[in-house]
């Protein structure tokens, strides 16, 4: 895909007082490199913040699966310049990259292209003159028009006329690409947003009886582990468990 781009997302913390929450970690997710404005702390440039900063923020990426030692943690000043481009004398304690030789130390994850596809479905358009089109991220393997795709939990299968990110056409989508896709003979209503479209092919995906997963609350900016297990051993959350009566 000749116009093929990687991205990156960048947590940005502000500085609050000592003692207080950073509120960033529903920030926390997929994130490239981590900054904090520096020339607002007290006293200004303070190591002291920087360092009660990243052991609190590292907290936050262990619970949610990063490894805090693979993210640099870049002490800026955006309204003066610190850190930047050049190294600043104001942070001499500072012994990291700036924030742009950190962007370019940034390594580009390898696409699980080769796993069967899973492409979770946000949301199903009709639009007109092309007919039912849904919408969502590629999770692993391709998609791409003549394929057959069977849509979980219904079982729906059909083909895929067509495959289309920010208006053109692609002849395969992977990944980590927002793609809408055209398929035939299907109606709008017999699709819904959290349907999984796989190849059929390729290991389809079915329906289970249950599962684990780790999930992550945000609650007074502090991240928080949901551990509550049901009978079958699958984690639940709280707002499921208010539901069943647990």
């Amino acid at each position: 895909m000749g116009k093929e781009k990687t991205h990156i997302n960048i947590v940005v913390i502000g500085h609050v007082d000592s003692g207080k929450s950073t509120t960033t970690g529903h920030l926390i997710y997929k994130l490239g490199g981590i900054d904090k404005r520096m020339d607002a702390t007290t006293p200004k440039y303070s190591k002291s913040r920087y360092d009660e900063i990243v052991k609190e923020v590292s907290s936050y990426l262990k619970k949610v699966g990063y490894n805090p030692e693979k993210i640099p943690f870049v002490p800026i000043s955006g309204f003066e310049g610190d850190n930047m481009i050049e190294r600043s004398t104001n942070l001499d304690w500072y012994k990291g990259p700036t924030l742009l030789e950190a962007l370019d130390l940034i390594q580009e994850p390898k696409r699980p292209s080769d796993k069967p596809l899973r492409l979770p479905l946000q949301d199903v358009y009709k639009i007109g003159g092309i007919g039912t089109v849904p919408v969502g991220r590629v999770e692993t393997g391709i998609i791409k028009p003549g394929m057959v795709v069977t849509f979980a939990p219904s079982g729906l299968t059909t083909e895929v006329k067509s495959v289309e990110m920010h208006h053109e056409a692609l002849q395969e989508a992977l990944p980590g690409d927002n793609v809408g896709f055209n398929v035939k003979n299907v109606a709008v209503k017999d699709l819904k947003r959290g349907y999984v479209a796989s190849n059929s092919k390729d290991d389809p995906a079915k329906e289970a009886a249950n599962f684990t997963s780790q999930v992550i609350t945000v609650a007074g900016g502090v991240l928080q582990a949901v551990e509550k297990k049901d009978a079958s051993g699958a984690k639940v959350t709280k707002s499921a468990a208010k539901k069943s009566g647990k």
